[in-house]
């Protein structure tokens, strides 16, 4: 149980690291390691959707349509973020501020609401990985779980930064901010908990659930890692980040799985 609580605290960790670079940088994060992050966390985030949710899916299912609850799963968490993102403001991380200082803090304050929300599903995917660990028959192993929650951590890293240090920019003191820019990832140790709280009841739907996640999370790539990591100058490096961080999962699944 001490090893589920590490692994579900640590995308929080990854969200508390981003928000405390308000502590030891005057400006927004270099290009080069933003586009570096958003990268390596897309290619993670990719090769977890395949190798720790859809294929482990797929392995649960007792019946011939292997594939049935996997592409049903997987559809629902692509529609489930698609139907937020029509209630949740949508704000890209690197837009140009707006003019005026209370149009920069209501900006911020939606950039929160957004990534807040945003983190629900990616703390019910820790949750049903953690839970599928604990399941009898150990549908997912270990080190499958955790290197998931890295790459969650990875990609949580430059949003905690993007909430911390525009806060600080107007005004906030950097403690008040780092405090905003933490407490945005605080929802995703708790929705993982309370998934791994219900699993008893979610085990007969383990294989729509975890790839309901894998879907979730494909999203966020598609929708939102991505794009930004493409946006502008530089972009040859976050294409070999996020090649790197594929790989990396990649080998992490299958040589320690």
């Amino acid at each position: 149980m001490q090893t589920v609580m590490i692994g579900v605290i640590i995308p929080f960790l990854g969200t508390t690291l981003g928000a405390a670079l308000v502590f030891f940088l005057k400006d927004k994060l270099h290009p080069l390691v933003e586009k570096s992050f958003l990268g390596f966390a897309a290619g993670v985030m990719i090769a977890a959707s395949v190798w720790s949710l859809i294929l482990p899916a797929m392995e649960l299912t007792s019946h011939s349509l292997k594939w049935f609850p996997a592409a049903i799963g997987f559809l629902l968490g692509i529609f489930f973020l698609l139907a937020l993102d029509q209630f949740v403001p949508h704000i890209h991380l690197n837009q140009e501020e707006p003019e005026g200082i209370h149009m920069q803090l209501k900006k911020t304050t939606m950039l929160i609401l957004a990534v807040t929300m945003h983190n629900i599903p990616e703390g019910m995917a820790v949750g049903i990985v953690f839970a599928g660990m604990l399941a009898e028959g150990n549908a997912i192993s270990l080190s499958a779980a955790l290197s998931l929650s890295v790459g969650i951590a990875i990609q949580n890293f430059p949003e905690g930064a993007v909430i911390s240090m525009p806060l600080h920019s107007y005004g906030m003191k950097k403690k008040r901010a780092f405090l905003f820019g933490t407490l945005s990832g605080i929802v995703e140790p708790i929705a993982a908990i309370v998934t791994i709280l219900l699993s008893q009841w979610i085990l007969p739907a383990l294989p729509y659930l975890m790839a309901f996640a894998a879907g979730a999370m494909f999203y966020v790539v598609i929708e939102e890692l991505i794009p930004e990591a493409q946006e502008g100058s530089h972009t040859n490096v976050s294409t070999i980040a996020a090649a790197l961080g594929f790989v990396l999962m990649m080998i992490l699944d299958c040589a320690l799985g």
